[in-house]
């Protein structure tokens, strides 16, 4: 009887380990389809919000549209009495823009802008004028003067820069 005990447990074992290897097998499968799960979705979700983000970062970067250059024509001549002697300066002046439309309403004010400028010119000081430095500040309030006028004139600064393209002093 002790001898057919014995080998009901020894048939009772190799049951038991099978049993426990399909438990393990499943319990792992199990663990695999949730991390793979888990990760998908992670991957999903992230990916959207990574989209969305993109999408938000899209509109706030600015396209720079190309220059468009006006030249005023002709020339601006202005007259200075230094020590006694006439001497004239002569301006070629561009006017730098980006929208097209509003350099276009820009251009029905040119005899304003024109006026602007030629009042700018004849109140400097030739003695300024002869060094860079007071070029400079020459363009920066030239261009000063013409974007509070488009504001004016045009609901916007509409000129990004006036440029000097011909400069002579005399």
């Amino acid at each position: 009887m002790a001898k057919k005990e014995q080998a009901a447990d020894d048939a009772a074992k190799p049951a038991g380990k099978g049993k426990l290897k399909l438990i393990i097998i499943i319990v792992v499968a199990l663990l695999l389809t949730i991390g793979a799960s888990v990760g998908a979705t992670w991957f999903i979700m992230n990916k959207k919000v990574h989209d969305a983000e993109a999408a938000k970062a899209e509109p706030t970067t600015p396209v720079r549209l190309p220059a468009i250059y006006e030249k005023l024509t002709p020339s601006f001549v202005v007259n200075f009495n230094v020590n006694g002697r006439q001497r004239y300066m002569q301006v070629g002046v561009a006017l730098m823009g980006r929208d097209q439309a509003k350099m276009d309403e820009l251009k029905a004010h040119l005899p304003q802008v024109r006026n602007q400028l030629v009042m700018l010119l004849s109140a400097q000081s030739y003695d300024a004028l002869l060094t860079p430095v007071g070029k400079e500040l020459l363009r920066q309030q030239a261009t000063s003067k013409i974007q509070e006028l488009a504001q004016k004139q045009v609901g916007q600064p509409t000129v990004e820069q006036v440029l000097f393209t011909n400069f002579v002093l005399q």
